[in-house]
C-alpha cells in the first residue's frame, strides 16, 4: 500500500515540478512538493513556499518553520509523523498575496495530493488554505478574512473527512501577542493525532 502510494505521489510530483501553468513559474527557483509521512493522520496545508523554502526546496525551514517546529514540539507532535504541503507550489514574489488565477492553476495538484494521502485530518494553515479547503468540501466559508479566527481550533466534520483549521505559524512573526491562544489551538493536534474513545461527545467538533 505504501509503495503504491509513493509511486502515485512521485508521478504527481514530477508533474508539479514541470508545471508552467502560471506566471509564478517564471520567478521561482524551485517548485516545492509536499513532504512527510505518507501514512500521516494529519495533513498540514500552508499557502506557499517562502524565500528559504524556495531556495532549499524544503517545506517550512524559514522563520515560520522555526515557529511551527516549536508549536509541534509543545503539542508533542513529531514532524516526521505528519505530512505537509502547500496550496500554491511556487514562491509568491515579495510574499505578496496570491492571485485567484494562480490558486486555480495550482489547486488541482493539492486535490490530487489529498486523494492520494487520504489523511484523516486535513489541517489548513491560515486564511487562504482554510478558505480553499472549506470551498472544496462545499462548506460556506466566512466572507470576511477576520472571521476565520473563530474557526481556528475547531474540528469541522463532513461525512468521513475531518477538517481542523489553524492559524498559520507566520502569524506569530507579526503578532506575538497571539502566542498563548495559538499554542492552545495547536495543542489540540495531540488529541487529533490518534483515535479518541470520546470522539462522539468531543467538544472540539464544529
Amino acid at each position: 500500500m505504501i509503495k503504491q502510494k509513493q509511486r502515485t505521489l512521485n508521478k504527481l510530483n514530477d508533474r508539479i515540478r514541470s508545471c508552467i501553468n502560471c506566471r509564478l513559474s517564471l520567478t521561482k527557483q524551485n517548485i516545492i512538493c509536499g513532504e512527510g509521512n505518507l501514512n500521516a493522520r494529519l495533513m498540514l496545508i500552508a499557502l506557499s513556499p517562502g524565500e528559504h523554502e524556495d531556495r532549499e526546496s524544503k517545506m517550512f525551514i524559514g522563520p515560520s518553520g522555526k515557529i511551527l517546529d516549536k508549536l509541534l514540539d509543545l503539542a508533542a507532535i513529531r514532524r516526521d509523523s505528519i505530512y505537509m504541503t502547500n496550496l500554491v507550489k511556487c514562491k509568491l514574489p515579495k510574499n505578496r498575496k496570491p492571485k485567484q488565477d494562480e490558486i486555480d492553476a495550482c489547486s488541482h495538484f493539492l486535490d490530487e495530493e489529498i486523494a492520494i494521502l487520504s489523511a484523516k485530518i486535513i489541517v489548513p494553515l491560515g486564511y487562504y488554505a482554510a478558505r480553499y479547503i472549506l470551498k472544496k468540501y462545499a462548506l460556506d466559508p466566512p466572507l470576511a478574512r477576520a472571521d476565520y479566527r473563530a474557526l481556528y481550533g475547531k474540528l469541522i466534520l463532513l461525512n468521513d473527512q475531518k477538517i481542523f483549521p489553524l492559524p498559520h505559524p507566520a502569524t506569530l512573526l507579526y503578532n506575538p501577542s497571539y502566542t498563548e491562544e495559538t499554542v492552545k489551538k495547536y495543542n489540540k493536534l495531540q488529541i487529533l493525532s490518534h483515535d479518541c474513545k470520546l470522539y462522539s461527545i468531543c467538544p472540539m467538533k464544529y
